[in-house]
């Protein structure tokens, strides 16, 4: 295997890991500091203790998200060292943005989140709360600009085979950002609300009358209602960006081969890249038009319209897509169920309901890697789209030993430290929100009554009275 497929190999085998965190603290700090600020107002033990349970949670997402996260930097340097040479005016100070608005940001009230429960004014805490979501929302737009303006370039001038900024507003707010920023922020959110529903479906299970699984369940429900449709309808929208300025990545992820009005859309197909067909196609026609363009006689692009060596590998970005629609469809089912489920009282008792919820709680993890690899594969040949290849992205002096190696240790490292970090935040939800059945109980993080002396005895008997 040559150096260049190995170290797009290892790329996506760290990216897909690191991935999944952000796709989960995100919206999980929004969570945590919507509950936070419930208590605050309401000065109801119930959302402090959601509040407390979800933040040890955070805690050890957010651990293994910053040690899964600091390999990718260190990439651009040994592997893909021409691109981070070509591209560094304007990718350089996009990713500096994104570490001190954002990482500094969150990495300095989450230790105040932690750790300050007891030792500053409840108001501050609060405050820390909504900063550490603050700063996961900030690392996903200096991110997503990043990656928008690899998708679809602007404001630059090219010199010498180099990158140079001529204006920072188009870099950043470019073509496609704007859809891509939404499309990721929101799947983030759907992401963090149906791990909260699984959970809260499984504490259900096992406690039906308990308040604050019900009390989750309840708000997270509320909250997918919206955001699903809306995450649909944003996914629509990003659908007519590309069509605008990545015409040929819709082409592959329709496997669409020919330019055509009036075009089939394929629910199911083998891409046959060699030949420029599909083979075993169940397709519904007219509906690709109505569906790419919102017009049945739209005309749609195809494959053939470029050559075969600008062309991406067609059958990876098809699937992809298509297992992220599923996902989608799925939980927006799921959704309404529960809402269903609502207007009759039956939604905390249902043991279809619940049963379905908990097996849904990986669901938006799929969804993103899936929609991932659909944007990142579509794009190819290119890693800045249309301007430079990754053929002539990759480090010239790097042997294939060199890469296999490291690639071999990444690997061994995250399936040492992922499995590890996944088997403590399950033993945290076996514990519950009231930290039964642990050694250490979670509830030992709520705030203490009267006196700061009190031990911490005293503390628990209050809170199991």
């Amino acid at each position: 295997m040559s150096a260049l497929l190995l170290s797009r190999l290892q790329f996506f085998w760290v990216i897909a890991w690191h991935i999944l965190m952000p796709a989960f603290t995100v919206g999980l700090a929004s969570f945590i500091a919507f509950t936070e600020g419930l208590h605050f107002f309401t000065r109801r033990d119930n959302y402090l203790r959601i509040a407390v349970f979800w933040t040890k949670i955070f805690a050890v997402a957010f651990g293994m998200g910053v040690v899964s996260g600091i390999v990718m930097p260190f990439q651009f340097g040994t592997n893909w060292s021409r691109f981070s040479d070509a591209t560094a005016n304007i990718i350089s100070p996009l990713l500096a943005y994104e570490g001190l608005t954002a990482f500094f940001l969150e990495a300095g009230f989450l230790g105040v989140l932690l750790f300050g429960r007891n030792r500053v004014p409840r108001w501050a805490h609060f405050f820390a709360a909504v900063m550490v979501a603050a700063g996961t929302l900030f690392s996903t737009f200096w991110i997503l600009a990043t990656n928008s303006w690899m998708q679809t370039p602007a404001g630059y001038e090219l010199i010498g085979g180099r990158f140079f900024p001529r204006d920072w507003t188009q870099i950043i707010f470019n073509p496609s950002f704007p859809y891509r920023l939404a499309h990721t922020a929101i799947a983030f959110f759907v992401t963090t609300g149906f791990v909260v529903l699984g959970v809260s479906a499984w504490l259900l299970r096992r406690a039906p009358e308990a308040e604050a699984p019900r009390t989750m369940m309840s708000t997270t429900l509320w909250l997918l209602l919206a955001l699903v449709p809306l995450q649909i309808f944003v996914g629509d929208a990003h659908g007519l960006n590309t069509l605008i300025h990545q015409p040929t990545k819709l082409a592959a992820i329709e496997a669409h081969w020919h330019r055509e009005p009036r075009a089939p859309v394929a629910l199911f197909a083998i891409p046959d890249q060699e030949h420029e067909r599909n083979r075993f196609a169940i397709e519904v026609p007219a509906l690709g038009s109505l569906i790419l363009t919102h017009d049945p006689n739209g005309v749609v692009p195809g494959l053939t319209e470029v050559p075969p060596d600008r062309r991406p590998p067609v059958a990876i970005p098809f699937f992809a897509f298509r297992i992220m629609v599923g996902c989608a469809m799925a939980m927006l089912v799921l959704v309404l169920l529960g809402t269903i489920l609502r207007r009759g009282g039956r939604l905390y008792r249902n043991a279809l309901f619940l049963k379905a919820s908990m097996f849904a709680a990986p669901l938006g993890f799929v969804a993103v890697i899936a929609g991932w690899t659909t944007t990142e594969v579509g794009r190819q040949p290119w890693t800045v789209y249309g301007l430079l290849r990754t053929t002539d992205s990759v480090s010239p002096t790097l042997s294939s030993l060199q890469v296999a190696s490291s690639l071999a240790g990444y690997t061994i490292a995250y399936l040492i430290m992922f499995p590890a970090g996944i088997m403590l935040i399950l033993r945290i939800v076996r514990a519950g929100v009231d930290g039964r059945g642990t050694r250490e109980p979670i509830a030992v993080a709520l705030p203490q009554t009267g006196s700061r002396c009190h031990s911490r005895k005293r503390t628990l008997k209050g809170l199991n009275q």
